[in-house]
């Protein structure tokens, strides 16, 4: 089974960010051109790179959409986008402007019936973003707490069509503490859908443990701070890929 890494580049105010925990008072500038650090992980030879408007999922509209569009259509990777994306006018403005897919999250709890119709009209090209703080989904950015379980809501999203979920622990994000694997492989086995990991990734032997589920639906890692702090690099990840 296939097994990708998805480079990270989380954005707020037009800069390349990374927070703790989600937490917004929490933040590190690693970079002031998202366009810039995409290519260079597109010229290391990443098939894919995982983009998130954080103020964008704070506000509820798009902010940093001209730097996801940017690397579309400049570079040679494809681009899945989160963050701000509430209706099906968002989902549009991706897809039609060379976004490979674009993430639900927000919306899968606010409105899941909205969301139920926007994967039977776009399929794979909708992945589910659920983030979950000890086990239920926050929403907004992380700043709202829900009263609904990841796995109950992936269980009913799969069986609408869902063929992707991207499952963070929130808890792990940005702190290179190691994924929460237990959680991770659980969500795929009990949705039947493919389930990319989020979070917490600190080493190559993350990766390698994550991997080792392909075969269970676990199809892919993002990782973001590692990178950025030199825990390794992209190359290195991408050989985990491809071994």
């Amino acid at each position: 089974m296939t097994f990708t890494i998805y480079p990270a580049i989380d954005m707020r105010n037009g800069k390349c960010v990374r927070l703790e925990q989600g937490d917004f008072n929490k933040e590190t500038v690693y970079g002031d051109n998202p366009f810039e650090v995409a290519e260079k992980f597109a010229d290391t030879g990443a098939k894919w790179i995982h983009m998130v408007d954080l103020d964008g999922a704070k506000q509820g509209s798009r902010q940093n959409a001209e730097h996801v569009l940017r690397v579309a259509e400049e570079l040679d990777c494809r681009v899945q986008i989160g963050g701000g994306i509430r209706s099906e006018a968002d989902v549009l403005y991706y897809l039609e402007r060379g976004v490979d897919r674009v993430i639900i999250g927000s919306l899968a709890v606010s409105d899941t019936e909205t969301t139920k119709e926007l994967l039977a009209e776009y399929g794979d090209r909708i992945a589910i973003g659920l983030d979950a703080r000890d086990g239920y989904v926050s929403t907004a950015g992380w700043i709202e707490q829900s009263h609904i379980k990841a796995a109950e809501l992936g269980s009913e999203l799969a069986d609408a069509g869902a063929e992707t979920f991207i499952y963070t622990d929130i808890a792990k994000d940005g702190m290179l503490s190691g994924p929460n694997t237990k959680e991770i492989v659980r969500l795929a086995e009990t949705t039947g859908v493919d389930v990319i990991a989020s979070g917490g990734i600190k080493g190559l032997n993350d990766l390698v443990e994550l991997k080792q589920f392909s075969n269970r639906h676990v199809i892919g890692s993002i990782v973001g701070k590692a990178l950025y702090t030199n825990q390794f690099t992209l190359k290195e990840a991408l050989d985990v890929e491809v071994e």
